[in-house]
C-alpha cells in the first residue's frame, strides 16, 4: 500500500478467491474508463434484430404479391428477420392450402439468401411463418455474382478488342 501511495496510483484486487488475494498498483479511474470503452464498443457491435411483418391475403393479385415480396427482399437483405402472416376471413380458413402456395411462391422466391427459421402453422385464422437472412447463402450469392461480372468484362474487353482496326489499315495508301 505504501508502494502505490508513493507512485501516487491505487491498489486493486484482481482476483479475491485466490489464495492469496493477487493485487496490482494502477489508476483505478483509467482502468475503469477503459473497462467502459470496451463495454460500449461492443454494445456498438453487437446487432439488433429487428422482426418486420408482412401480411398477406388467400386471395392476392399478381401485382399485390410482387410489391409486397420485392418489400421481403428488402427486409432480409437489410438483415432482418420478417413474419409473413396469411390472413384468412369468413370461409377462406376452410382452404389453408392456398395460404401454404403463397408461402411457398415466397420461400421460392427468397431461396437464394433467407431461410425459414418458423416453418407455416395455422394459428386460428392466420398462418405464419418467419423468414430470416443466411449469410452464408448470401455471401455465395455475392461471390457468385462478382465473378460473373468479371466474366462479362472481360468478354466485352476482348470484344472491344477485336472491333478495333489497325492503325496500318486506317492509313491512307500512298
Amino acid at each position: 500500500m505504501t508502494l502505490a501511495r508513493d507512485l501516487d496510483l491505487d491498489l486493486v484486487e484482481v482476483a479475491e478467491d485466490a489464495r492469496p488475494p493477487v493485487c496490482k498498483i494502477m489508476d483505478y479511474g483509467k482502468h475503469k474508463y477503459e473497462n467502459e470503452q470496451r463495454a460500449k464498443e461492443a454494445r456498438k457491435k453487437a446487432s439488433n434484430v429487428v422482426v418486420k411483418e408482412m401480411k398477406y391475403r388467400p386471395k392476392i393479385s399478381s401485382g399485390d404479391f410482387e410489391t409486397k415480396t420485392r418489400k421481403v427482399e428488402k427486409f432480409l437483405g437489410n438483415g432482418n428477420k420478417v413474419k409473413i402472416t396469411i390472413m384468412f376471413r369468413g370461409r377462406e380458413v376452410t382452404h389453408p392450402e392456398l395460404g401454404r402456395k403463397i408461402l411457398d411462391d415466397i420461400v421460392a422466391r427468397v431461396d437464394d439468401y433467407a431461410q425459414v427459421e418458423a416453418y407455416p402453422r395455422l394459428d386460428g385464422r392466420n398462418m405464419t411463418m418467419v423468414l430470416g437472412p443466411d449469410t452464408k447463402k448470401k455471401k455465395k450469392l455475392q461471390q457468385q455474382q462478382r465473378q460473373q461480372a468479371k466474366k462479362a468484362e472481360a468478354e466485352s474487353a476482348a470484344a472491344a478488342e477485336a472491333e478495333q482496326v489497325p492503325e496500318s489499315e486506317t492509313t491512307p495508301a500512298e
